[in-house]
């Protein structure tokens, strides 16, 4: 077996390769550079799960970050159990062609629980007093307590929301390779999602996206130069490419507009209760799965869709099967944004009546993705002193509200999810060996198999 390592730098495309990345730029002309057809959804679960088991979403069941649960009537987001995954893992067909494979999966995602020897992802801890407190988990357990000790605290806050940074990346790099002194695996997955924040906040912008991509370059650096100074193989990829976007979608607000939309009034605001919704969308970037309770209303909200801007495609069975997302997870029919545009979760006609999490950095509750989370409300007067007051309120054991969030949709310059028309805006599939493959486009479900035959050969 060879000792490879997979890194996936999020939202890397061969047009942010350049002057902004000189080290990436120069091991790149040194192998292979492919890029990879996007999986559709474009976004983080459906395109990790998909190169991880080498099945469609229709397979795999991954539909999208978040899906809603028919079961519970209820839509949820960023769900980390492995049990959800329908298909078998890469390390799972590695084992059963040498018992002796180990591998290490670094934050990508559904973590918990897998049969993945070493696993560290993302954990908040919530006391019951309402605080969010950063941490992580792992497996064995006391591994994030060893790793933690080494590098201090996961920096949650730099992982998402609007105090993102390298830090959280970094640390993601230094605990993969203590991983790796510790338990040298045969197979390590790194997640590392720095450029995903810039691009999504300003787009296809070099002036202001120039910083991230040279932090995110001396990170791979550094990660690349340490496993093949220990003999590893690398191979470096992305889940998908970002553009820029001018045009928020308001889908849900379409559908209340029609009388299809149920809210509930909880202490003076509204609450979506997709339950007893006619219908109802559950928004994930560019895509966005559309749920119909009387299969009668059909027509009336392909019409809505039909009418409304900023949509390219309306997938009803046939479509959902020609794009790989027939499955029962999936919408009674998917759409997809046009190039300008994205899908928000917003269901409320006046601010006023927003519910309380729509100001707060809040991925489990909200009925949909929200990349407003990146920035802070730009009303706020000395938004620092305001964040900071919080902060003390939550380390006295008070109950706070961290509602600093803006709710103005057009603050989003870069989005994903959608299939671009420019390859150069494709993920990218890179490998230090030249002879791993010579095909220059590859379909997301060969990922698998090209990893299995560098460590197998």
């Amino acid at each position: 077996m060879k000792k490879t390592v997979v890194i996936d730098v999020v939202a890397l495309s061969q047009r942010l390769i350049g002057e902004h990345t000189p080290f990436l730029r120069e091991w790149t002309s040194k192998g292979h550079m492919a890029s990879i057809n996007p999986v559709l959804p474009a976004v983080t679960t459906s395109a990790q799960t998909t190169y991880l088991t080498g099945k469609w979403p229709t397979e795999h069941g991954i539909v999208g970050n978040g899906w809603y649960f028919k079961d519970e009537c209820e839509i949820k987001f960023w769900r980390q159990s492995n049990k959800l995954v329908q298909a078998k893992n890469i390390w799972d067909v590695a084992k059963e062609k040498n018992p002796d494979f180990t591998v290490s999966n670094m934050f990508w995602w559904y973590n918990m629980y897998s049969t993945a020897d070493f696993q560290v992802t993302p954990r908040p801890l919530y006391p019951s007093d309402g605080r969010k407190l950063p941490d992580c988990h792992s497996h064995p357990m006391d591994l994030r307590d060893k790793l933690q000790e080494e590098l201090g605290q996961f920096p949650l806050f730099s992982f998402w929301g609007p105090k993102t940074s390298i830090k959280s990346s970094q640390w993601i790099a230094d605990a993969s390779k203590k991983v790796d002194e510790w338990e040298n695996p045969t197979l390590t997955f790194i997640y590392l999602p720095h450029l995903d924040y810039g691009l999504q906040k300003y787009g296809i912008d070099f002036s202001k996206i120039s910083k991230d991509l040279n932090e995110i370059d001396k990170v791979c650096e550094d990660l690349i130069t340490y496993y093949e100074n220990k003999g590893a193989e690398v191979i470096l990829l992305s889940e998908y490419g970002i553009t820029s976007v001018n045009n928020p979608v308001h889908l849900n607000r379409i559908f209340r507009k029609a009388g299809l939309i149920q809210v509930k009034d909880e202490l003076g605001l509204e609450t979506l209760d997709a339950g007893t919704s006619r219908a109802f969308a559950v928004v994930d970037h560019q895509l966005a799965h559309i749920h119909v309770k009387d299969k009668s209303d059909l027509p009336l909200v392909k019409k809505l869709l039909e009418e409304s801007p900023g949509i390219e495609l309306i997938l009803d069975e046939e479509g959902k099967k020609k794009y790989h997302l027939h499955h029962e997870r999936s919408g009674d029919l998917v759409v997809v944004a046009d190039k300008d545009s994205w899908f928000t979760y917003y269901f409320w006609l006046d601010d006023s009546k927003a519910p309380d999490y729509a100001r707060c950095v809040a991925i489990h509750q909200k009925p949909g993705y929200d990349p407003v989370e990146l920035f802070i409300n730009p009303s706020i007067k000395l938004p620092m002193v305001k964040v900071g007051l919080k902060v003390l309120k939550k380390k006295l054991g008070f109950r706070y509200l961290m509602d600093v969030i803006p709710l103005d949709a057009t603050l989003v310059k870069g989005a994903h999810g959608r299939v671009p028309e420019d390859k150069l805006d494709h993920p990218v599939f890179l490998s230090s060996d030249k002879n791993l493959t010579k095909e220059t486009q590859l379909n997301p479900t060969d990922i698998q198999s090209l990893i299995l035959k560098k460590v197998f050969g």
